[in-house]
């Protein structure tokens, strides 16, 4: 009788440990919570410059002189990811102009816009920085909006360069399970618990979501690793992106129109891109005139990061050899 009392009292204890221990968890995991996102907040408040427009406010950062490049930003973004893509293929030869797309962090969603408002919003910030032309770099769904940049204002680009971008859907088992993919992230960016919850617990599943598969993610170096995870830890707070990463969904690809670019274009694609299919860059480079087209047998969606020091030498020279400093907008 007096060993099943002391096995019960034995049992008690432990039940007892595992809930404090469960509570200890809880509170270091809400703490941690708290002061990442609350880090995240602070991170993207008040770094920026706000335009008001016909299009409601255009959020924008400015780095450095020199030839003015417009980078663009793909779906989970911002212009923190902007800078960070800036940092990884661009130097201090370049003016880096940064804009937070439709429904990212301080840029206002119009009501029914499309990818050509976007464009439309491109221009509209040149004309207020007095810039007359520029070179273009996007990344991922910073594609659309770049390429009917192009198709909407040639005269405003002295050259493309698309970063595994998306151009035009397909009806093939892969576009769907891509599709699937970014309704996935459609639904993690709707509040910032979850998404932080991956992004710290199932990183390596995140990356994978993302477009890479376990053949790229394997050999990452190092280095390789924390830009990723940079890029990653940049996606957070993830509800101020909530709208934009919705449009990036439901937005209609340029397909067909990107015939009428005249800009040179360059771009660049892996092979196994998971989540902006290669086909993509194929048809580009089909159907844009005199388009050039880098692959890559693999990288996934991160080969930009995986190739990078190809690809920043490459796209730096492509900029050098065809922009120049340019007149004022308007003179």
């Amino acid at each position: 009788m007096g060993s099943s009392r002391k096995g019960i009292a034995i049992l008690k204890s432990i039940a007892i440990g595992i809930v404090l221990a469960l509570t200890l968890v809880s509170v270091f995991a809400l703490g941690a919570y708290l002061r990442d996102i609350g880090q995240a907040y602070e991170r993207v408040q008040g770094q920026s410059t706000i335009l008001t427009s016909p299009f409601g406010d255009i959020e924008y950062t400015e780095i450095g002189s020199g030839i003015p490049v417009l980078v663009i930003h793909g779906a989970g973004g911002g212009y923190d990811q902007g800078e960070l893509i800036a940092r990884t293929v661009l130097d201090e030869r370049f003016r880096w102009i940064i804009p937070s797309r439709f429904g990212y962090l301080g840029s206002t969603l119009p009501e029914g816009a499309a990818w050509d408002e976007q464009a439309d919003a491109y221009a509209y910030l040149l004309d207020h920085l007095g810039i007359a032309n520029v070179a273009v770099v996007a990344m991922s769904q910073g594609g659309p909006s770049a390429l009917l940049f192009s198709v909407l204002h040639p005269e405003r680009v002295s050259s493309l360069t698309c970063l595994s971008c998306g151009v035009v859907n397909s009806a093939t088992a892969d576009q769907a399970q891509a599709d699937q993919k970014g309704n996935t992230l459609k639904a993690l960016f709707k509040v910032d618990a979850p998404f932080w919850i991956v992004s710290k617990l199932f990183k390596r599943q995140l990356m994978v979501l993302i477009g890479a598969d376990e053949k790229v993610i394997g050999p990452l170096t190092p280095p390789q690793r924390d830009s990723i995870g940079q890029l990653i830890e940049h996606m957070n707070p993830a509800s101020l992106r909530a709208k934009g990463v919705a449009f990036d969904n439901e937005a209609t690809l340029p397909g067909a129109r990107i015939s009428a670019i005249k800009a040179p274009t360059l771009l660049f694609h892996a092979e196994d891109d998971g989540l902006q299919l290669y086909h993509n860059a194929e048809f580009a480079a089909s159907t844009i005139p005199e388009a050039r087209l880098v692959s890559f047998k693999s990288g996934g969606h991160i080969v930009t990061i995986v190739e990078q020091t190809i690809i920043r030498e490459m796209l730096q020279e492509y900029i050098l050899d065809r922009g120049s400093e340019p007149e004022a907008a308007g003179t």
